[in-house]
């Protein structure tokens, strides 16, 4: 590991010391997005794993501080893109669908989880859906008659939110909030814990957002599955700071405050291999 990793801001969620390199990179993976980085013209990453809990890290040299911002959505949809991808997404058939398996999954935990005697006659449930991006999750979980709040840091997600899909689109970081969101019955984090340096800290603060007795789901890239399948797999690509295992993201929930209630892992009809989680707050605290 050369110097300038050395000095990654990056810790698995079992804060380990003993971390090994499995994968490097001095070319980038076939199918990873070809963002604009600065190091030269020189592309080098590794991929190190806690030998504790089996969480993988991503390090790298490039500058990655603008990622998310102009160059993500521009190098990911181009500027015209948002609104077809989004239309050929939702689209797909429900064998095709990772979205539409996702938002099967927490109705059938909300009608067993919340105390209504028959689901949606006595209440309608508030969510909070975290990086929401092009708004697909909002989209169909609405359909299902759910009161939404969609959040992404990037205002043009946030226009085609609002105006394409007709959902309430906040614009905003949720690590820098300023504005009273009010509480919600569920969170969610779909795809998106991974893409953050530090993630005990973003998952820590839905705490303050979620009602009593709410729930927060989070899903995330399995790195233990990938890993079968090579250094190649989309789990591994730039994007993800972090790629998790059934020990590590049951030791995120726990550092973050909460207390899982069921992690499964699965294949999505994309192919990706996820992990998913439904947590509560921990009652300890």
């Amino acid at each position: 590991m050369n110097d300038n990793l050395k000095k990654t801001p990056l810790n698995c969620p079992c804060r380990g010391q003993y971390l090994t390199r499995v994968f490097y990179y001095d070319v980038p993976p076939e199918g990873e997005t070809r963002f604009t980085l600065t190091a030269g013209d020189r592309y080098y990453r590794e991929i190190w794993q806690c030998q504790i809990c089996h969480h993988f890290i991503s390090l790298t040299d490039l500058d990655l501080s603008n990622l998310y911002q102009e160059n993500y959505v521009s190098s990911t949809y181009g500027e015209k893109g948002i609104k077809e991808t989004f239309e050929r997404i939702i689209s797909l058939p429900p064998e095709q669908s990772d979205n539409i398996g996702r938002v099967q999954c927490i109705v059938d935990f909300a009608t067993q989880y919340f105390p209504a005697s028959t689901f949606f006659e006595n209440f309608t449930p508030r969510i909070l859906d975290v990086g929401s991006g092009l708004g697909v999750f909002p989209y169909q979980i609405a359909r299902h008659g759910w009161n939404v709040t969609a959040l992404d840091p990037d205002p043009r997600f946030v226009a085609h939110i609002t105006d394409a899909i007709g959902v309430k689109a906040v614009c905003g970081d949720f690590l820098e909030l300023e504005e009273n969101l009010g509480e919600f019955d569920i969170i969610t984090f779909n795809k998106v814990l991974e893409h953050v340096e530090n993630p005990v800290e973003m998952l820590s603060i839905s705490r303050q957002y979620l009602r009593k007795r709410g729930s927060v789901y989070i899903e995330l890239p399995d790195a233990e599955m990938a890993m079968l399948e090579g250094k190649d797999r989309e789990e591994f690509f730039i994007e993800h700071f972090h790629i998790f295992s059934m020990a590590s993201i049951s030791l995120l929930a726990t550092r973050s405050g909460f207390t899982p209630i069921a992690i499964e892992r699965l294949q999505e009809p994309s192919t990706k291999y996820t992990l998913r989680a439904f947590l509560k707050i921990d009652s300890d605290l």
